[in-house]
């Protein structure tokens, strides 16, 4: 039997950070996940889930596992498109977190509004109210 409070099935974007505690930290105080689950032992992190208010979220973990890691990414290759509906509040909550802004809110020519930056990883965050185009 499925928890009714366990989220329908979704893309879980996956990345590794040099030092996960801290991104945790910066993605729930400069962008507003939410730390929903953090398995770690001292200063490694086997896996972490961040929940997106919207839905959905991200998965992540510590680098430096050793040779047999089958799940190797280098920190600071991520790159990933969040939907988010105040831009403007986010952008700001952003900024007052010290995430290096990219691209200032702007509006796109597909009727987005959005913004990107930085965390302290190096992994790129592009927030836009783009939903995407309807299912045919």
């Amino acid at each position: 039997m499925t928890d009714p409070n366990t989220p329908p099935p979704q893309v879980w974007p996956t990345l590794r950070a040099n030092d996960a505690h801290a991104l945790i930290r910066f993605l729930v105080d400069a962008f507003g996940f939410t730390e929903t689950a953090v398995y770690a032992t001292g200063d490694r992190v086997d896996h972490a889930q961040l929940n997106w208010p919207l839905g959905g979220g991200i998965m992540l973990g510590s680098a430096s596992r050793g040779p047999d890691d089958a799940w190797a990414l280098r920190p600071g290759s991520f790159g990933c498109y969040v939907v988010a509906d105040d831009i403007a509040a986010l952008h700001d909550r952003a900024v007052k977190a010290g995430a290096e802004i990219l691209k200032p809110p702007h509006h796109t020519d597909y009727g987005s509004h959005d913004f990107a930056a930085k965390d302290p990883e190096g992994n790129l965050w592009s927030f836009g109210t783009y939903r995407g185009a309807p299912t045919p």
